[in-house]
């Protein structure tokens, strides 16, 4: 077997590989750096997937070793072709403290640029330790102080996620996590980011942790009033509207806005009924939604206000920010990444973050619905959880500075609804035991 073949059996078992389920048809190891030589060793790979007529490519640090050990079987990829063992370097904490010293001494290993951020302070570190619950990238933490996010999909050109929290952090705010440092090559003379190291948030909770608690609260209360549970979250999702609101401010400030005429109401709803076209094929359990989502979209068009656009988070959801004891912070800024770039980087309305964390909120109270003992009484505390937080949340956003998503109900509602359509196919494809949630949102939609 050659290094090619085993790399076209190990890719589709990584939860970060984006072509699951389709046949790779060609893989080819597009540009190759030694990082660290010897035993063990370290290579930088881009490997170029062709699958379905199109070419991803994904970058691997590939760890090299004569005898693998134990601890790193798991991430096992198979004979390098030169009489070593190859695995995801990425595991082997001998190996990645380069990356992180690299990074402090502002190296270059060939095409590889490390840089430090003006200021920041990198120490040797630790040992690093891989973070489990991403799903498209890699995170590596060192220690208590810093945490390293590889990109395993490579995309050329500006990465909002560097982009994004280095203007946000050029402005003082307070609810993002400065970058520190990045590493980055070129793609086809395009200037690609690799990997980019950030402040570690100590002692903090992520939101959907503490809005799942809150819920598992409210159910074993046997209560049906989100208000009289323990663990009430209204607080929590009124400060999250203000820290929204906030970054909306600061992103305009960074990256400016653009005010579109009415027109543009046609095209955004001609895009979703696409969207819905789309998701009426992939998924025929919304069909019987689809005269109520049909009329919400087509509705958009009606409208005559000239539209504000800006730069937005765009994947906004409660696993996107942190809890610290200072207030809320905002991660991940690269958006969807199956999404073209062109796209993450454009402007859209900011109550489309409201939307998707009004969608959020709602998926927190209902995937812990299923073997509740009294259903129907679940089910109506579930419905009050969600009404209260999402009042909270979007009170605290007005009374920052955002647009009253109540006066923009029509707008907002087809945002949500329009969230709600991606979330059935995504169910569909990824979790088919999560289909009933959004599919219970839409029917619930008034």
């Amino acid at each position: 077997m050659t290094f090619e073949e085993a790399l076209a059996q190990w890719l589709p078992e990584q939860r970060w590989f984006a072509g699951k389920g389709t046949p790779i048809t060609d893989l080819a190891i597009a540009a190759e750096t030694t990082l660290v030589g010897g035993d063990p060793g370290l290579n930088h790979l881009i490997v170029a997937v062709t699958q379905d007529g199109g070419t991803d490519f994904y970058q691997i640090f590939t760890g090299l070793r004569a005898e693998l050990p134990g601890r790193l079987d798991h991430v096992r990829i198979g004979p390098d072709g030169r009489g070593q063992t190859a695995y995801d370097g990425l595991h082997d904490p001998d190996l990645t403290a380069t990356l992180l010293a690299a990074i402090a001494a502002e190296s270059s290993l060939g095409p590889l640029r490390f840089t430090r951020r003006p200021g920041s302070q990198i120490g040797p570190g630790p040992e690093s330790l891989v973070l489990t619950a991403e799903q498209s990238n890699t995170s590596l933490l060192f220690g208590e102080e810093a945490i390293l996010k590889v990109f395993r999909r490579l995309s050329p050109g500006p990465n909002p996620d560097l982009e994004v929290p280095n203007g946000l952090a050029g402005l003082g705010s307070p609810h993002v996590a400065a970058p520190l440092g990045w590493i980055t090559t070129t793609m086809n003379g395009t200037p690609t980011v690799l990997a980019i190291l950030s402040s570690y948030l100590r002692a903090a909770a992520d939101g959907w942790s503490l809005a799942a608690t809150s819920v598992r609260d409210l159910y074993a209360g046997g209560g049906a009033r989100a208000a009289e549970a323990g663990g009430d979250f209204a607080g929590e999702a009124h400060r999250l509207g203000e820290a929204t609101a906030e970054v909306h401010h600061d992103l305009a400030l960074a990256f400016g806005t653009q005010e579109l005429p009415a027109q543009a109401y046609l095209t955004m709803s001609a895009h979703m009924l696409e969207r819905l076209d789309h998701a009426l094929r992939a998924v025929p359990e919304l069909g019987r939604h689809a005269p109520k989502l049909r009329a919400a979209f087509t509705d958009v068009a009606t409208l005559t206000d000239p539209l504000e656009v800006q730069r937005i988070h765009g994947d906004y959801h409660l696993g996107q920010v942190m809890r610290t004891h200072a207030g809320w912070v905002l991660l991940d800024f690269e958006g969807e990444p199956a999404v073209p770039l062109e796209q993450r980087r454009a402007r859209y309305p900011a109550l489309r973050d409201v939307a998707g964390m009004l969608r959020s909120l709602d998926y927190a109270a209902r995937f812990q619905l299923a073997g509740q003992q009294d259903e129907e009484r679940a089910m109506a505390a579930a419905r009050d959880w969600v009404r209260r937080n999402q009042a909270a949340f979007c009170a605290g956003y007005t009374g920052a500075g955002g647009a009253d998503p109540g006066k923009h109900g029509m707008l907002v509602r087809a945002l949500t609804l329009d969230k709600a359509v991606y979330e059935v196919v995504y169910e569909a494809r990824n979790r088919p035991s999560w289909l009933s949630i959004p599919l219970g949102s839409i029917a619930d939609a008034a």
